[in-house]
């Protein structure tokens, strides 16, 4: 990469994708952008995005894709649809989604094999808030020379950058986060539940196990909006824990792993979708374990 900044190409412009967007600008990037939905555009136009009418046009005007999209479906298709037909050996593509692991492998190869493009798998941790302040935590997967390049092309993004392995490592040890943070919110709603019931201010607790062992980011975060039923702004989802679990079961029946716990969670977090809160805040959790509530 030369000292001169590279022109980056955005696709997926959501809850994340936003505030990424946005910081990417105001550290001097010059940022193609394309989303599904146009109309969420507007917020990262206004501050000077340009949007492509395409993804093909967006892949041939940028030096570096960035990707922050749903699921492993909408990367596959937007890679096997558009960027293996437009893409060049000088580029690289950057990941940022959480995908199943296997397919990233199977996408970077064909890519590599296709065009000659690169791939680093980095999908990040802390939410929309960290998104915004930059202080997200990115597992990042692929060859050396790559992610030396996405330390500096993310560096308005993250607070720490990990190197975990080879392609589509970062992606096995975002499941690895998502096992614990999803566990971790379960067992803070049934806590908040239990609380409540037995007459404790329970909105008092993650202020009370504030630096114990007990403490954790989720529960400073959840145990409020759980104890006060604050469920807006949605800023995460219950579907994206329930897509990562789902993940994390699969990946431990290929690799001949028991993870209960997170199977579990799994069961849990599909019963709680199941009542119509896949879109809404994981905080709404505490609705499983609440007498004469769904």
């Amino acid at each position: 990469m030369t000292d001169k900044k590279p022109t980056l190409g955005f696709i997926g412009i959501g809850l994340m994708g936003s505030p990424m967007t946005l910081r990417l600008l105001n550290a001097g990037f010059s940022v193609n952008v394309w989303n599904r939905s146009p109309e969420k555009l507007s917020s990262v136009t206004d501050a000077g995005a340009k949007v492509c009418s395409s993804v093909a046009e967006l892949v041939k005007t940028s030096h570096i894709i960035l990707l922050c999209l749903t699921d492993t479906s909408a990367v596959e298709a937007v890679v096997r649809n558009d960027i293996m037909e437009n893409g060049s050996a000088n580029q690289l593509l950057i990941d940022l989604s959480s995908i199943h692991p296997e397919n990233t492998r199977q996408l970077a190869a064909m890519l590599h094999n296709r065009c000659g493009m690169s791939w680093v798998d980095a999908p990040v941790s802390g939410g929309v808030v960290g998104a915004e302040q930059g202080s997200l935590a990115i597992m990042a997967g692929g060859s050396l020379e790559n992610i030396n390049i996405a330390r500096i092309v993310l560096a308005p993004l993250y607070k720490q950058l990990t190197h975990m392995g080879d392609t589509g490592c970062g992606q096995v040890t975002k499941i690895c986060n998502q096992m614990i943070v999803s566990c971790n919110v379960l067992v803070i709603a049934e806590m908040i539940a239990l609380a409540q019931q037995a007459g404790v201010a329970a909105e008092k607790i993650p202020q009370a196990l504030s630096g114990g062992f007990a403490d954790s980011t989720p529960l400073q975060i959840v145990g409020p909006e759980m104890a006060t039923t604050t469920f807006e702004p949605v800023k995460w989802r219950v579907k994206t824990l329930l897509k990562d679990l789902n993940m994390a079961v699969d990946l431990a029946i290929k690799q001949g792993n028991a993870i209960p716990m997170s199977s579990l969670a799994a069961q849990l977090m599909q019963l709680h979708g199941s009542h119509g809160y896949l879109e809404q805040n994981p905080s709404t959790l505490i609705k499983l374990f609440t007498k004469n509530d769904a």
